[in-house]
């Protein structure tokens, strides 16, 4: 491998991580080709920090670089390759085997080579009217029943969903130079400029905000087929509108608000898991709305923030504790979504005692299972409520 071919190497790897969605351009790979050829390859950890500096510009772009580096340049020792073609003497470096961190799936995707060749099979004819597409499969298959590309895919789709635009109308009011409204005591102040000769009016308008968000999530054995899905519907949530908290609970409540920030959803996901110490362990509902009663309802309901409930309501021991957080939770928010799994199931009644003590207190109880049901949340965030969703009829039932 002659010196030559470094230019054709770095802007393959400047491609992969655009696809594994990292920012860089053409201007970003000549910068990196003059920092190289400027610091020289002395070895492994020189090429990763020179790279570095160039193509990561945010601390949450690091975790996908450092898997793009070592699965890139660990293909067919590619950088010894280059090392040996660049200096005189240079060290052999073996490969080290890295672990699936965060991000490395789609790192895995970006630099996997597609084939175009496909084996011949025989065509056959078949009415569209009796086939669905895949992507409508995808939109009703329940997602414990996905494969790993299943989930990854409708992981993809989650992060393009349309979400909910919300937005309220507030009393407080902010500076904008086309509002209706002149702002007085801006335009006097601004009349001070010129000695009181002319006065520039000022104007603003209502300031217009997303209603709050917080989730209560539900992390036992039950339902960590569908958790894990859901929260990467709160992420996508989360950097489209930010005033979003979550929180975790089994056995005991955890908040993963700064830990779900994170600009990766994999890293995300990591950083949750890493302080979630009862993640797929038993169910304490009625202990879990204690705590965050008591603790964190003060702080994170201020605003009138609509708060999602997200738990198939299986509790283990069910008492009047658990009907009474219910009810002050309800109390203390603008809004309360129940989102139950179990509604997947077309003969779903509300037989369990958890779930009969929780539905008198809920404004909505929707299903949550597959991508069409997290689509029609979008929709019932933005809309407000809806009749189909009503909890009433369920107890209705249930008596």
């Amino acid at each position: 491998m002659s010196e030559h071919h470094l230019p054709d190497n770095i802007a393959h790897f400047a491609r992969a991580l655009r696809k594994a969605g990292l920012p860089v351009g053409p201007g970003t790979v000549l910068d990196a080709l003059a920092a190289v050829e400027a610091a020289g390859l002395g070895s492994r950890e020189d090429l990763y920090w020179t790279l570095h500096s160039v193509f990561v510009m945010r601390h949450e772009q690091s975790p996908l670089f450092e898997q793009a580096f070592h699965i890139f340049f660990r293909r067919r020792g590619l950088l010894e390759k280059m090392i040996a073609a660049m200096s005189p003497m240079a060290p052999s470096l073996a490969a080290d085997q890295q672990k699936q961190d965060a991000g490395a799936l789609r790192v895995n995707e970006a630099l996997q080579p597609r084939t175009d060749r496909e084996p011949r099979t025989e065509e056959t004819e078949i009415s569209a009217q009796f086939m669905a597409s895949s992507a409508e499969l995808l939109q009703s298959k329940d997602f414990a029943q996905m494969t790993a590309a299943e989930i990854a895919q409708a992981q993809r789709q989650i992060a393009r969903l349309v979400l909910p635009d919300d937005a309220v109308v507030t009393r407080r009011y902010m500076v904008d130079p086309r509002g209706p409204r002149i702002d007085p005591r801006a335009s006097f102040r601004r009349s001070l400029r010129s000695g009181g000769a002319g006065i520039e009016l000022a104007r603003r308008s209502r300031r217009v905000l997303h209603p709050p968000i917080v989730a209560l999530c539900d992390i036992s054995g039950s339902m960590d087929d569908y958790t894990r899905i859901f929260l990467h519907f709160l992420h996508a949530l989360m950097e489209a509108r930010g005033r979003v908290q979550v929180f975790l609970f089994a056995t005991r409540l955890t908040n993963v608000t700064r830990q779900l920030r994170a600009r990766d959803p994999d890293e995300a996901l990591e950083r949750c898991g890493g302080v979630v110490k009862d993640w797929a362990g038993g169910t304490r509902i009625a202990d879990a709305l204690h705590d965050f009663n008591n603790h964190w309802s003060r702080r994170a309901l201020s605003g009138g923030p609509v708060v999602l409930l997200f738990t198939d309501g299986l509790e283990r021991t069910v008492d009047h504790d658990l009907a009474f957080e219910m009810d002050r939770l309800r109390r203390s928010c603008r809004r309360l979504v129940w989102l139950n799994p179990l509604l997947r199931y077309q003969g779903f009644e509300a037989r369990a005692a958890g779930i009969r003590a929780m539905l008198p207190h809920v404004d909505e109880f929707r299903p949550i299972h597959n991508l069409a049901s997290i689509a029609g949340l979008c929709e019932a965030l933005q809309q407000g409520r809806d009749a189909k969703a009503d909890p009433r009829r369920w107890v209705q039932q249930a008596a």
